[in-house]
């Protein structure tokens, strides 16, 4: 052998570890960590399946035993009334039989029956439940006490904001306070200024009514100046009080029965205002009662991809209730949304219709009461509030109108997890004024007959709080009275058709 052939062995540091890796152990110090903290992991988890595995194993060997609330103590709650407590956890236990005696089961439900209603209050932040001693000391055997834990939320809120929403720039500020009487009570008042509300502000009490949190009485009290020169050549002012009755819960059919009184005023007319609009102008007063029921399925209420909504809206306002106005109005809106499988696009079907029957002997209907149509969140491709009835350069509103629309809405090819989507619409709609010479159903039967009608394509893109549009849109068809918008259009709003 050569002497070139011949190596020396590799020299080895002291200490130098000699052993052999187990348990799939790496060597790299980096990997190494990563290792070790998974295996706690595991162990952690192993230990808490375990662990909860024991607790159902022990829950399930011992649900008949026989067990009796003592008494329920809701602990960190100082400034919610203490009757208002107990009149939301004692619907929660069932009273005691001799027939049926009340095992550790019954309890369990209990305490979860009590979470649940603690948590629809909205007034605590967290809640924890656990199974005590009682603290009563005549306390029979079996007897239990179920104790919550819990931290209140911030009674006090206060925040400013600018917000852009229907096409309209406003700043406002809103003071929100919560549990204002210690019973779930919610208190807010509104303040805002803007480019087409130049000011308005709005107070509104909450208060639940039944146990159940499914009951609410809320009375509210509202002003706002608005500019309608944009269409109509005059400011219109509201002040008013409401009464409303609310019954439902999220995701169910929710109804309100509501009472309002409002004084409006029309002023500020331009020179260009209308005959109609100056016959409008003063002070008139509308006193009415109304009723609203509603079903909402949406996954989404600004971009549904999944479900149903439909709601009704009637109201009355008559002298005999104190008011000017003397009408019955009704409107419904409809819409249903479903996704297209393994496409990626979902299309979306949406209908109003409105109509405003004056009870007068004349018939006649305010400016006010009636409906206005067009613009980015109604009929695309048509200015705001531009449909309908004209006289001279006053749309002066209308009291039959429908909408209906058909929205496919795609994801952004190889974007599909962006919040901007693509959307192609179809638009129909028409307001008219109802002429009183001829039956009801050939008013609607004309109406119907002769939509104006607009498509396009654009951008649809959620914002919190509102859903942002960038469409171009083409009116294919309009009456002589409409005001159409060819090309791009921005619509911002909470509320689309």
């Amino acid at each position: 052998m050569a002497e070139e052939d011949v190596t020396a062995p590799p020299l080895r540091p002291p200490l130098h570890n000699t052993s052999s890796p187990r348990d799939k152990e790496p060597k790299e110090i980096d990997k190494l960590l990563k290792w070790q903290q998974e295996r706690i992991q595991r162990k952690l988890r192993g230990e808490y399946e375990s662990a909860i595995l024991h607790l159902a194993e022990v829950v399930n060997q011992n649900r008949t035993t026989p067990m009796h609330v003592s008494s329920v103590r809701v602990e960190g709650a100082p400034h919610t009334r203490r009757s208002f407590l107990e009149s939301i956890i004692k619907p929660a236990i069932p009273p005691p039989s001799s027939e049926q005696p009340s095992t550790l089961e019954d309890v369990l439900h209990a305490a979860r029956r009590i979470s649940f209603a603690l948590r629809k209050t909205d007034v605590f932040s967290s809640i924890e439940a656990y199974v005590d001693r009682p603290r009563d000391m005549l306390a029979s055997s079996g007897d239990v006490d179920l104790v919550f834990r819990t931290k209140e939320r911030g009674r006090y809120f206060l925040s400013s904001s600018t917000e852009l929403g229907n096409n309209e720039g406003s700043a406002n500020v809103t003071a929100r306070v919560r549990n204002v009487f210690g019973g779930a009570e919610n208190f807010e008042a509104n303040y805002a200024v803007g480019t087409k509300t130049r000011q308005s502000f709005r107070g509104a009490l909450n208060v639940p009514l039944t146990p159940d949190m499914n009951t609410f009485g809320e009375f509210t009290v509202y002003g706002m100046q608005n500019d309608l020169t944009a269409y109509a050549s005059c400011f219109e002012g509201l002040r008013g009080v409401k009464a409303a009755l609310r019954h439902g819960t999220p995701g169910s059919a929710t109804h309100q029965l509501a009472y309002e009184g409002v004084i409006r005023h029309i002023s500020g007319l331009t020179p260009t205002a209308s005959i109609s609009m100056r016959e409008a102008a003063g002070v008139s007063i509308k006193s009415s009662l109304s009723h609203t029921s509603s079903y909402d399925s949406r996954d989404d209420k600004m971009a549904a991809t999944q479900g149903v909504y439909a709601k009704l809206f009637q109201e009355l306002a008559g002298r005999n209730l104190g008011g000017g106005s003397h009408f019955y109005k009704m409107e419904t809106e409809a819409q249903i949304s479903r996704k297209i499988p393994s496409t990626g696009l979902s299309i979306s079907l949406a209908a109003r219709t409105g109509l405003l029957w004056g009870l007068g002997s004349e018939g006649r209907t305010h400016f006010s009461d009636r409906f206005q149509l067009g613009g980015p969140t109604s009929v695309r491709a048509f200015r705001q509030n531009s449909m309908g009835p004209r006289h001279g350069s006053d749309y002066v509103g209308g009291e039959l109108y429908y909408s209906a629309g058909v929205s496919v809405i795609s994801d952004i090819p190889s974007r599909a997890h962006w919040p901007v989507k693509l959307q192609g619409w179809v638009n129909a709609g028409r307001l008219d004024e109802i002429n009183r010479d001829r039956p009801l159903k050939e008013n609607v039967i004309s109406t119907l007959s002769r939509p104006s009608l607009s498509a396009g394509l654009g951008l649809v893109y959620r914002f919190d709080p509102v859903r942002i549009e960038l469409n171009f849109g083409v009116p294919l068809v309009a009456s002589a009275s409409d005001g159409t918008r060819r090309g791009l259009q921005v619509g911002m709003g909470l509320d689309f058709l």
